[in-house]
Formats: structure tokens, sequence, C-alpha cells
């Protein structure tokens, strides 16, 4: 099929024959952090760079959603269906109110301030995970450069306590993340320290016990070409990572199965849609869509 390459029978399963890949909208600077919306019936996702948080629907396509967004990144949604996301310019976590007012809910790890959260989750008991790289006080394109108070780590925050705890650390650069359906698994991909000749770019997986603490952290797959900026995870455990060309499509083993060729680099994806099962993609400087055999999670 075009568009497309199949490496395992199966995934000739997830694609539908009259179903191709969309172009939904172009002209931005870097999208980023893609989120269903479900009740709202539309896409939120972030023009980094130009520090906008964008609206998609079908009924009136691209319109503007927050403006600044504080060079906001990544986005989910918690289990009460408020809007969280990352922000490069002022090192926090941010949650949306039904109101609409905005809460700073971390900023601080030890007294010292984070550095730039890139991508953030929810596990269904209500704790908050996210990455910390340097990448967003790195250069003024992305949010402005500032001084690193201390080293990337992935994070756990649990909102009904406020309790921040490192979950790991040995990462040069933690960025996108996901949970198994069952939240027994992380998977994380490092995307290492862009400062090096040649920075560590794979994607590891964490056994998640029932307090939240990580054991593991061995490689799960090595993304060729280009490497794992931000992935989702469909309801048979399957990941969908972004890639130079495209997404691929990785078995809960972490066999590539195949890829959905897409003409410009993908930063991450987004499962939405009334039955979940359209794929977002954030494409370089346009937002993509395709619709797909296959669900996305349903938490949050």
């Amino acid at each position: 099929m075009d568009g497309f390459e199949i490496h395992d029978r199966r995934f000739a399963h997830y694609l539908l024959a009259n179903a191709g890949l969309e172009e939904l909208a172009g002209g931005f600077r870097w999208v980023e952090g893609p989120v269903w919306m479900g009740d709202w019936d539309c896409l939120l996702f972030q023009d980094l760079p130009r520090n906008r948080t964008m609206r998609w629907s079908e009924r009136d396509g691209v319109t503007v959603f927050r403006d600044p967004s504080q060079y906001g990144n990544g986005q989910t949604r918690d289990g009460q269906g408020r809007l969280l996301a990352c922000s490069h310019r002022d090192r926090c976590l941010i949650r949306t109110e039904h109101d609409g007012t905005r809460t700073t809910l971390v900023d601080t790890h030890a007294g010292r301030r984070l550095n730039a959260p890139n991508d953030v989750v929810v596990r269904a008991d209500g704790t908050i995970w996210f990455t910390d790289p340097l990448y967003g006080i790195s250069n003024d394109y992305e949010g402005g450069i500032q001084a690193s108070e201390q080293p990337p780590a992935l994070y756990r925050f649990d909102p009904a306590t406020s309790e921040i705890r490192v979950a790991a650390s040995d990462f040069d650069g933690p960025n996108g993340l996901a949970f198994s359906p069952d939240g027994r698994r992380l998977y994380v991909s490092e995307t290492g320290d862009q400062s090096t000749e040649a920075p560590r770019q794979f994607i590891r997986v964490f056994d998640v016990d029932a307090n939240g603490a990580l054991t593991g952290g061995e490689l799960f797959h090595t993304i060729a070409p280009g490497y794992c900026d931000g992935m989702k995870v469909d309801t048979d455990g399957n990941v969908w990572s972004s890639a130079a060309d495209g997404v691929h499509c990785l078995s809960p083993q972490g066999e590539l199965m195949g890829k959905v060729l897409v003409p410009h680099r993908v930063a991450n994806v987004a499962w939405g849609g009334l039955f979940r099962n359209r794929l977002f993609i954030a494409g370089s400087q346009h937002l993509y869509a395709i619709f797909l055999n296959r669900r996305g999670v349903s938490f949050p």
C-alpha cells in the first residue's frame, strides 16, 4: 500500500484501504503536544516556537486557543478532564481548571527550579509523570536560555499530596513517554545530550509497581531513521512512535511492525476522534491525521 511500510503482516490489518494520510493544516513553526478533547470535539496542539496553543476541529479548522502559551510543549488530560501542559518558559506543569483559570502544579524539586518540562502523562491512579530535560532552556527558540539548576530527570508528581519525586535519573535527555494499557509498563524516549556529537537516542521500558516505583529501564527499541520524540499506545499495547520518516508501530516486544510514512519529521502523535481510532500527527510545520483500524487507550 502506498504511504506505508509493512514489516509484519499484522500491521496490514491496522490499515484501512480507503483511509490515507491527510494534511489538516500547515504554516506552523514546529508542531508539538497534540491532545484530543473529546467533549469539545477538537484537538489542541502547540505551535511551540510561536508561543501559542492552537485548536483544530473538523468544523472550524484551526484557531488560536491560547496566546501566549508560555512556550507550552507536551499536553494531556487528568482523570477529571482538566488540561495539563508543560511550560518551557515558566519551567513548570500547568493545569487548566474547568472554569478556565490556570494553576501551577509544580515548578521545583528539592528547593530548585525544574528545567523545562517536556512531556506529561497521567496514570490511572491519578499520579502525573513528566520528563524534564534541558532542551527548553538551552536556546531562545523554544522558551529562552536560562540556567539549569538540576540534572535531567523523569518525575512522578502526586496532585493529591503535592509530593514530587524523581522516578528515574539515569537519562541525558528524557523526552516522550507513554504507559501500557494496564499501567504496568512505562515507555520513555531518551533523546540524549544534543551538545554531544553522538547523543544516546532510543526508547526504554520500565516496570511500574503498585506504589509507582520503577524497575528495569532496559532498551526497548531504537528508531531509525531519526529518533523517538513522542509516542502513544493502542489498546493492544502497540507503541506508535515518532520518527524522521513518519510514525513507526512497535509491538509490545519492541519489534518494528510497520510505518505510516509522513513527508516531514514527526515530533509527536495523539489518538482522537469519536472512536479514538484517528491518529493525529505533529509533523514539523504541519498537522496530519490518519484513520486506522486500531484504537488508542482511553485513559486519561
